[in-house]
């Protein structure tokens, strides 16, 4: 394995560079700027994310789609996730069928509510070379060789394992999981935990709302997850509860960072103008809520951050109104008791 082409010159993309070209790996770096392309090349520092890393003069950036993905022999989606359909059209055809597509994105596809690996199977074809990779991994945390931990979940085992390796390094420990649908969708769903934990922090409520808002949103992530066959396991590890613990309380979480902006009087729309970023949980509230609908699972936290975002809710009746639910088995929902 030589070498690698990332889609998405973000803040992950960014730390996946710095990651794999640190271990002597060749990357490129696809930037929809050319200006920034040009700079990730030439003074080996992105412009615009994660300014103060310094890239391993094996990475290279291009703003040109085709030209990145020329001789990969892996390819990264690392865009966000509304973005990841016309990444993959615009691969398409200049890919060859084998090679393997990972998505390190954390969402589901807007009215089509589609997992980002059913996004890429589609686009692209050929299930068996999609996989995604996820976990407790902020990239201002990897891109700096802070210890941490992923899994990479896949259709077929062999090329989990091709990949295990591929992305594992002194500082990242990567396992494998076959459980792609409980990954991505662990992946998506405490993106929206997280916005509420977020609230939590900006209303001034304490370390029992916040553990109570985690607990209860890990079950109800296992509850989407297994109704649309997820292993109920998958939520223990790192896709689950291990990103969620990261998720709802880090400094770096935009996510919970966007939750504390609106339960201080901000909106959606002033979170991204102040912080120029992506809050994954701000789509995937919308999807999640109408996947569960779908399928007949209750996702109250979800519905409720929801209607704060996109309905008019204030954070504080949405609070009560989560706290007045009738009381139920702590493990209704989950298929282990009689609901």
């Amino acid at each position: 394995m030589t070498r690698v082409a990332i889609i998405g010159a973000g803040s992950w993309g960014t730390a996946m560079a710095a990651l794999l070209g640190g271990k002597g790996l060749d990357v490129a770096l696809w930037a929809r700027d050319p200006e920034a392309a040009t700079t990730i090349t030439t003074e080996h520092r992105n412009p615009r994310h994660l300014t103060d890393v310094v890239l391993p003069r094996r990475v290279t950036a291009t703003s040109d789609v085709r030209a990145a993905i020329d001789g990969a022999e892996v390819v990264l989606i690392a865009t966000p996730s509304h973005a990841v359909r016309a990444a993959a059209e615009a691969m398409r055809g200049a890919l060859a069928p084998t090679t393997p597509v990972v998505s390190l994105a954390k969402g589901l596809e807007r009215g089509t509510l589609m997992r980002m690996t059913e996004v890429l199977g589609e686009v692209l074809g050929n299930r068996e070379r999609i996989a995604a990779l996820s976990g407790p991994n902020h990239a201002e945390e990897v891109s700096v060789g802070i210890p941490s931990a992923s899994v990479v979940a896949a259709y077929d085992e062999a090329l989990g394992l091709r990949l295990r390796e591929v992305f594992s390094a002194a500082t990242f420990r990567v396992y494998t999981n076959p459980d792609v649908v409980g990954v991505e969708i662990a992946a998506a769903t405490k993106n929206v935990i997280a916005v509420a934990a977020g609230m939590s922090d900006g209303l001034g409520f304490g370390d029992n709302t916040k553990a109570t808002l985690m607990t209860r949103g890990l079950a109800e992530m296992a509850r989407l997850g297994t109704r649309l066959g997820a292993n109920p396991l998958t939520y223990m590890g790192l896709a689950g509860v291990g990103d969620l613990i990261a998720t709802c309380t880090s400094r770096h979480s935009r996510n919970r960072a966007l939750g504390e902006h609106v339960a201080r009087g901000g909106t959606v729309e002033s979170f991204a103008e102040q912080t120029h970023m992506v809050a994954e949980g701000a789509f995937a509230c919308v999807a999640v809520d109408e996947l569960g609908k779908r399928h007949g699972v209750e996702m109250p936290i979800t519905h409720q951050v929801r209607g704060i975002l996109y309905d008019g809710a204030s954070v504080s009746s949405a609070a009560d109104a989560l706290m007045g639910r009738e009381a139920r088995d702590e493990l209704h929902g989950m298929g282990l008791v009689d609901d």
